[in-house]
């Protein structure tokens, strides 16, 4: 009996060190599992920096070239404006004198297609 109890015994520490053994297993894959999330939080976050970056990079490529452009076109449009308004007064005085000839100094003729009645 003694050898029958030391073998049960045994077979119930056999079953204790492998249910031991299977829970320091779980505990480790555990571990494993966290610290590979862990890992790729971090290289997810450090990707969408670096995208960040490159887009922040190409955003403000592209905004400080319409900006320039926006104050190219400005500065074009004012010199338009400037020349336009030069070349009004300039030439102001001499149209008006010829619109004014034209319009008042008339010189009545016959036309050459009219036929006098006899």
């Amino acid at each position: 009996m003694t050898s029958q109890s030391q073998g049960i015994q045994q077979l119930l520490q056999a079953e204790k060190r492998a249910k031991d053994k299977l829970e320091e297993a779980k505990k480790r894959k555990g571990k494993r599992l966290k610290q590979a999330k862990e890992e790729a939080t971090a290289e997810i976050d450090h990707y969408r920096l670096q995208r960040e970056k490159e887009f922040r990079s190409k955003q403000t490529n592209v905004t400080g070239s319409q900006g320039n452009l926006s104050a190219k076109i400005e500065e074009q449009t004012t010199e338009t404006i400037r020349n336009l308004t030069s070349s009004y007064h300039k030439n102001m005085e001499s149209m008006m004198k010829k619109l004014l000839s034209t319009i008042c100094d008339i010189s009545p003729e016959i036309h050459p297609n009219f036929r006098h009645a006899v």
